[in-house]
């Protein structure tokens, strides 16, 4: 027997709908769209397949060609007249969704809302990759950035001083500045160092190319990529045998007492 499905609170679900592929929908998110009133839709990133999962006579908006000003008083509107709203964003709203300038003007309007996460493309792409950002031995750290734009990044996490680190970088948003990144991430990283140039991770035109960071902006051009494109720039890429201490017979914890290994 399985449990009676609440009715949606009214209120704005900020809806992270990950990379591309539907399949990779969280179960919540699921849910969720399969009982909204309202969904505003981001139309140039999320793929129409999602929309399968939403009701029949639910209110699809679409909003590729609209601006703040023009989204949230529909939410407000909506909200306030009893019914769930989604907005259906891509990726995670944890990373550039500008879900925050979303929730300021939500909470000036005293509207409530509820933030779902989502794969981000970062995870859909070392998946199909098949490889471990981290790495015992290799590294240990993943470093999520962009390199400044229309949007500028703050001049304490500029690309150059990101890549002293020499960790796991994924580099979104940066397909239109491919040469200065370059430029920026060679002054630590080794020529040779492998990436990733992954373009629209989970789109059934999806395109992932294997290259060195000296190769990156040639490969960019050459392809032609301007936008959704992410990068990973890692020691992991080429990572020899290594072995993690956590599932080693000498690693103790509190469910695993120490093993001998003696034979």
């Amino acid at each position: 027997m399985t449990d009676s499905i609440l009715p949606l609170s009214p209120k704005v679900y900020l809806v992270g709908a990950g990379p591309g592929d539907p399949d990779l929908l969280t179960i919540k998110a699921q849910k969720i769209l399969a009982q909204a009133d309202v969904i505003l839709f981001a139309d140039s990133l999320v793929p129409r397949e999602i929309l399968q999962y939403c009701r029949s006579d639910a209110e699809i908006i679409r909003t590729a060609n609209k601006t703040l000003e023009d989204i949230l008083p529909v939410m407000v509107e909506r909200v306030r007249s009893h019914k769930s709203v989604v907005r259906l964003q891509s990726g995670d709203p944890s990373l550039y969704s500008a879900i925050h300038e979303q929730m300021q003007a939500l909470a000036e309007a005293s509207i409530p809302c509820e933030v779902i996460p989502g794969i981000s493309a970062f995870q859909a792409a070392a998946a199909k990759l098949n490889f471990e950002l981290t790495i015992p031995g290799s590294v240990q750290t993943i470093i999520l950035s962009r390199i400044s734009g229309r949007t500028e990044v703050p001049e304490t996490e500029e690309l150059a001083s990101l890549a002293a680190h020499q960790a796991s970088l994924c580099l979104y948003l940066s397909a239109r500045h491919a040469d200065k990144a370059q430029n920026q991430l060679l002054e630590h990283y080794p020529p040779h160092t492998p990436i990733a140039i992954c373009f629209r991770v989970g789109w059934s035109d999806e395109k992932i190319i294997l290259t060195t960071l000296e190769e990156m902006a040639k490969v960019t051009q050459a392809e032609n990529l301007i936008r959704t494109t992410l990068y990973i720039i890692s020691p992991a890429l080429a990572a020899t045998a290594a072995r993690s201490r956590l599932y080693h017979p000498e690693h103790t914890h509190l469910f695993r007492p120490r093993q001998s290994t003696a034979s």
